[in-house]
């Protein structure tokens, strides 16, 4: 049985999206691009392009390690000496057992180039290579190397000449020179790497030379960083896909079986060729700080991985290749990321079916890491050619995948910092009845559940399930399902209609950001009857973004997202409320950047399970004296409140935080700051609570949980500092029931 969303057993399509939010939304694209963006969702549905990588090496995502973590945080580590430490601690660490073998040298190896323009080692770090990779293949494990695309101008002014041809490397350059991969500069005449021109001679035999070295050095895996479309860089004067396509027929006529990998935030758009010659490509930029906090990863930067791959799920598998969503960072608690969050992130890269190469010191692995990634049943999800698909969104995400035998992996999160009890019809799935429900992480059978699984997760926590599918769910005899179309929706201020051939209707509409006025309402979404449904919003991203949406002018709701294209939407389903009869939806954000909106999909019979928390951003909120708005990438609403306190006027004030019944509840505080700093906190006009903080970023918030005393119905809260400066202030989050006590119980 296939996978269906919870909006009554219609088969999800292939959407897809992605991208960085501080880039402007691209209005127009030449009309010959546009109609290329239809062959990815083509190829989804015939069923495969060509076989990813011609090495027949990625049939299962690898497992292994990767230096550059490490090398983010220890300038020196990239060497000859700690890379035969890492082979050696990967081997003593009983992993291997398990299938991770890889063991990758990352950027900076290389030292200068050789008679015939290719690179060679760094000899004062890398004194015997060849030697390096014998020993690591000795362990029993395989080697990774890395390289950009384009020839280096050390190699462009020697013109040396290419190997086995009467050509040079001035000879293969694009005239007039420009920049051979995402780190030059557009336009330029001196860029760090120049452009090869595959259409000359020699230049396909350049390439050649360069794989047929790193084959002779024993490598078996290349990751080709740096690579356009992608990698942040949408100006098409630097286009990577004659380079990527070169390299894997190189790898082919190498007799070696390289796994190539194109890094990093691969544009979309493009997916065909990246799915034909490479075997996973990276759909997001670096998971690692690199100096923007004081440990290798964070929370902020691993938990968008859940953003990112809406846009991709449907593009994985062993003839199509792997979402490489970065590395892992979970084998010590010196990551940056708790034991939680060290075990959900591992989930997510199983769900994904990611390839898994730990980040960190592999000499520091602690016994919880081990645990992690030691667990076969989890490994095993990794494995099993079953990519995963987001059924519902929001702060508590479902993904789940069909393994075609009436067998289910079912992953239930938690985004928020705070407990939250978690509701999973099984009827989104398609069908009534869980039998022999098993829990991966703690190897329990957990027995048989009918209709509903109800469990309570831990702050960025995960529950992570295998079970068997019984009964047809059906349909409701009541139940609707109705779709409205952007376009067609009524658009206020900057909001405008383009066209987007992969979209619903064949058009989207853009200019949802920067701005309270500049909005769209869907404002005839009719129910039969009041309660709760789902929500399929279809919008497309490169790079995190975020919605904000409002039913019938009450409270905003977040709705953060990512992806890989602005015209080929992915979708992301949540719960909603609404009342009988007429209601109207408003969708844009009024202080950070939105991404474009294709339709949306109203579904159910108002029986669904309703949020169980409420986020306030702090950028839309009440912003007193000097405090502002200002746009944050990694931030929940793409934005934050800077400038408070220092004054007693400079404050942020949340004026209805609305809860049901008085008492006593958990407020989730996302804040940033690099150093010590204080809220005084003041709830209805009350006493100042003073909140002292500690961080190691002002771009990457952190979470803190404390206790809060509301009253029924609609409460103020007030964030400042009388005296001194407060941290930046992201969001609050509160749950819909207050804390139980003794007399509860």
């Amino acid at each position: 049985m296939s996978l269906v969303h919870a909006f009554g057993g219609l088969k999800p399509r292939n959407t897809e999206s992605k991208g960085p939010p501080f880039r402007k939304w691209m209005h127009t694209r030449m009309l010959a691009q546009s109609l290329t963006n239809l062959l990815p969702a083509l190829c989804w549905l015939l069923g495969s392009v060509a076989n990813a990588q011609v090495s027949g090496v990625g049939d299962k995502p690898y497992l292994g390690w990767s230096s550059f973590p490490v090398q983010t945080v220890r300038s020196n580590f990239l060497t000859q000496a700690n890379m035969i430490a890492q082979s050696d601690a990967l081997l003593a660490s009983g992993l291997q057992a398990h299938g991770f073998r890889y063991i990758n040298l990352d950027s900076g190896w290389q030292g200068s180039f050789d008679g015939y323009g290719r690179p060679i080692p760094n000899s004062a770090t890398f004194p015997n290579i060849s030697a390096l990779v014998a020993y690591i293949h000795q362990n029993g494990q395989k080697a990774g190397i890395y390289w950009i695309p384009g020839v280096e101008y050390p190699a462009v002014a020697a013109n040396s000449p290419i190997l086995g041809t009467p050509y040079h490397i001035q000879d293969i350059l694009a005239v007039p020179y420009r920049a051979g991969n995402a780190f030059g500069t557009p336009g330029t005449t001196s860029p760090y790497h120049y452009k090869i021109d595959f259409t000359k001679p020699g230049a396909q035999e350049y390439m050649n030379s360069v794989v047929d070295l790193f084959a002779s050095w024993g490598f078996d895996l290349i990751k080709l960083d740096g690579v356009t479309p992608g990698s942040y860089s949408y100006n098409l004067s630097i286009d990577n896909r004659d380079d990527v396509q070169a390299w894997s027929k190189a790898i082919a006529q190498s007799g070696r079986p390289i796994w190539l990998t194109v890094s990093w935030a691969m544009d979309k758009d493009y997916l065909g060729t990246w799915q034909q010659f490479s075997n996973a490509r990276r759909i997001e930029g670096d998971v690692d700080c690199e100096g923007n906090c004081a440990t290798s990863t964070n929370w902020a930067l691993t938990s968008y991985r859940f953003y990112d791959l809406v846009g991709w799920q449907y593009d994985s598998g062993a003839t199509r290749g792997w979402n490489d969503l970065d590395s892992l960072e979970v084998g010590d608690a010196i990551s940056g990321l708790s034991d939680e969050e060290r075990r959900t992130a591992t989930t997510l890269w199983a769900m994904a079916n990611a390839p898994i190469y730990l980040g960190g010191d592999l000499t520091n692995l602690d016994n919880f890491g081990k645990q992690l990634l030691s667990n076969d049943e989890v490994l095993a999800i990794d494995q099993s050619g079953h990519p995963s698909q987001q059924i519902l969104g929001g702060d508590t995400p479902v993904w789940a995948s069909a393994l075609g035998d009436g067998t289910y992996y079912v992953a239930l999160f938690n985004l928020n910092a705070f407990l939250s009890p978690v509701q999973f019809p099984w009827s989104t799935l398609g069908f009534e009845n869980a039998m022999q429900v098993r829990d991966l992480w703690n190897h329990l059978d957990l027995g048989n559940f009918s209709h509903v699984f109800r469990t309570v997760i831990p702050g960025h926590g995960a529950v992570l399930l295998k079970l068997t599918g019984r009964g047809d769910a059906g349909r409701s005899p009541s139940a609707i399902l109705q779709t409205y179309e952007a376009e067609s929706a009524t658009l206020h201020g900057t909001a405008v209609v383009a066209k987007c051939p992969a979209c619903s209707g064949g058009a989207k509409v853009g200019g949802l950001c920067c701005g309270a006025n500049n909005y769209m309402t869907f404002g005839n979404v009719v129910v039969p009857r009041t309660g709760t449904y789902w929500m399929q919003v279809d919008s497309m991203t490169q790079g995190p973004r975020s919605l904000l949406f409002r039913v019938n002018g009450g409270h905003y709701t977040t709705l953060n997202v990512g992806g890989g294209s602005f015209f080929l939407p992915s979708s992301t389903t949540v719960a909603i409320g609404l009342n009988a009869g007429v209601n109207s939806i408003q969708f844009g954000n009024p202080t950070s950047y939105a991404p474009d909106m294709d339709r949306i999909v109203i579904s159910g019979d108002g029986s669904a399970f309703p949020p169980n928390s409420v986020t306030y951003e702090a950028e839309n909120a009440a912003l007193e004296g000097g405090t502002g708005h200002f746009y944050c990438e990694y931030c929940s609403g793409a934005g934050e409140a800077g400038f408070i306190g220092g004054g007693s006027g400079n404050n942020v004030l949340f004026s209805d935080v609305t809860v049901p019944v008085t008492g006593t509840y958990q407020m989730e505080i996302d804040y940033l700051t690099s150093g010590p700093r204080a809220f005084f906190v003041s709830v209805n006009g009350g006493p100042d609570t003073e909140l002292d903080l500690n961080g190691s970023s002002f771009s990457l918030p952190a979470s803190i949980v404390v206790p809060v005393q509301l009253k029924a119905g609609s409460n103020t809260i007030r964030f400042g500092n009388p005296t001194g400066y407060a941290p930046a202030l992201d969001r609050i989050a509160i749950p819909l029931s207050p804390v139980k006590t003794k007399e509860d119980e």
